[in-house]
């Protein structure tokens, strides 16, 4: 479901929400496969929203099983991603894909 099927009535329609969230997980494969970016599993749901226009994905360390090795930031904006290794937290992700679009 495309942000233009979504209002604000539907900000609190968990079903609306859900089906978001999924297109968005869809989006973050595409483009990690597109950028060549080796991972493991994509979290099932973001790991920070906000529906239909920002959403920030854990994304699985191929060489630590278990453990994030990406954070993704997917939405109403440009699709980017930052390396986890100092980034603990998706606000932090956020920050640092903002601070580098900044620069």
């Amino acid at each position: 479901m495309s942000k233009e099927h979504l209002n604000v009535s539907d900000q609190e329609n968990p079903a609306a929400d859900e089906s978001w969230c999924a297109d968005r997980r869809v989006d973050v494969a595409r483009y990690l496969a597109a950028e060549g970016v080796e991972h493991g599993r994509i979290g099932e749901r973001p790991a920070w929203h906000v529906a239909p226009y920002v959403s920030v994905w854990a994304i699985e360390s191929k060489l630590r099983p278990g453990w994030i090795g990406w954070w993704v930031i997917c939405g109403d904006l440009p699709t980017d991603y930052v390396s986890a290794g100092e980034i603990r937290h998706p606000r932090a992700a956020l920050q640092a894909i903002a601070d580098r679009w900044r620069r």
